[in-house]
């Protein structure tokens, strides 16, 4: 394609992938879900797996695939895009996020997301070492040291700027279970992409790169918390004039998303923890509120649900074509809940909260979404799993995320939930 109608192709598949996820947002609102979760489905509706199954001339059209039947034609601007998105929207999330309030809750937090990651990536390293020696769910240049860490490392995977979403969906700010299911989701995903760094220097046999990964985002973090916030406190009162935000405010934000983003990605990491890091060293008040204020209506109906759609369109259902594959991914399902939302649940009435609160904590914390497409997308990219694998685990992501709110309503119920120790104020939020 040349330029000209890749610029042609693009608008269309945007209008196209915006009314359609503004529909499915409709549909799901019924059903109590926010339209974050129907992002995730509207995705993989307009893949292969519906629109290319029902109308398969329309969707290569709309969405043209090559002769290697791969979207190198549509990755090539719709990719890109979907990462600005991506990494706005964690901006937004870490201008969000409160560390004082996770400081109450630290010891149930910590027990919690421990709980939270060894659970299931006993038993996702457990189903690893199965599809491996009885299914190609694997490629053969994957290892079963790779297969076992890759899968337990997906499975520990909680649906961090997601969960966020859903806290500040259900009005959960400042209860015990918002704030031990923000601060465990927050460690495990940690965690989770340290595991994936070891499995990215297994498969490309290059251990420098975990330690640059891994040490380069310490340094990173303290670098933006210790130095970047400091000088951004300070210089804040350049940045705003008569209680707003300038547009040199704004613009110094933006840059230093893009440059956090930029750094994690060169260092082996994906962009979202920079710009996540970056949202968190931003200057509390007047300044986060007017960049929130400003960036957060477009980037959450126009740029993010590009990335869901990505990821749909990758997505071969269809893959899954015998029994035993179907029987492979209920396994998945099974122990993704048993791995999180059991063991959370119990971590939580270990160490002494009510059982309602902990049942709430389970729930929250089971569900995956965004974080789990994102690590897929890159175990797919380089080669890792095999698209049947991808197939399996976005199946996953989108069943554990959906069953968030009904189960929590189920179990937990609606109403006023109780507060941390302190009476804490909501953050800020358009």
């Amino acid at each position: 394609m040349n330029n000209l109608h890749l610029a042609i192709q693009f608008f269309l598949q945007l209008a196209v992938i915006l009314l359609f996820c503004r529909l499915v947002g409709a549909v799901a609102a019924r059903f109590g879900q926010p339209q974050v979760v129907a992002e995730m489905i509207a995705g993989v509706l307009l893949g292969p797996s519906l629109f290319g199954l029902l109308w398969p001339n329309a969707q290569t059209w709309l969405f043209p695939w090559d002769k290697t039947q791969t979207l190198r034609d549509t990755q090539s601007y719709l990719f890109p895009a979907s990462q600005l998105g991506l990494a706005l929207y964690m901006f937004v999330v870490g201008m969000e996020f409160r560390v004082d309030i996770i400081q109450r809750r630290l010891r149930s937090s910590i027990a919690v997301s421990a709980a939270g990651m060894i659970a299931p990536f006993i038993l996702g390293a457990g189903l690893g070492w199965i599809f491996f020696h009885h299914t190609d769910l694997f490629p053969k240049r994957t290892s079963l040291p790779e297969a076992m860490l890759f899968l337990g490392a997906s499975m520990c995977i909680t649906a961090f700027p997601m969960l966020a979403r859903i806290i500040h969906f259900k009005k959960l700010n400042g209860t015990t279970m918002g704030t031990v299911a923000i601060g465990a989701g927050a460690l495990d995903d940690a965690t989770a992409w340290c595991l994936l760094a070891v499995v990215l220097a297994s498969f490309d046999n290059n251990w420098s790169h975990a330690w640059l990964n891994i040490g380069g985002g310490a340094g990173f973090v303290a670098f933006a918390l210790l130095v970047v916030r400091p000088l951004l406190a300070r210089v804040q009162t350049w940045l705003v004039k008569d209680d707003t935000l300038t547009e040199a405010g704004l613009v110094v934000g933006l840059a230093c998303m893009a440059l956090g983003a930029w750094f994690t990605d060169l260092i082996g990491l994906h962009a979202v923890f920079g710009a996540f890091i970056m949202g968190a060293a931003m200057p509390r008040g007047v300044v986060a509120r007017d960049i929130i204020a400003r960036i957060q209506p477009l980037t959450v109906a126009l740029l993010l649900p590009l990335f869901f759609t990505y990821s749909g369109l990758n997505t071969k259902i269809g893959l899954l074509n015998t029994g035993f594959l179907w029987l492979m991914c209920g396994a998945v399902l099974v122990a993704a809940v048993l791995g999180k939302g059991v063991a959370c649940w119990l971590a939580a009435r270990a160490t002494g909260i009510s059982n309602r609160e902990a049942l709430g904590i389970g729930v929250l914390m089971n569900a995956r979404g965004l974080m789990e497409l994102i690590i897929i997308n890159i175990g797919l990219q380089r080669g890792i799993i095999s698209e049947g694998l991808f197939a399996t685990l976005v199946i996953m992501a989108v069943v554990t995320t959906l069953m968030a709110s009904p189960i929590f309503e189920r179990l937990v119920g609606t109403g006023t939930y109780l507060p941390t120790s302190e009476a804490d104020p909501a953050p800020a939020s358009p």
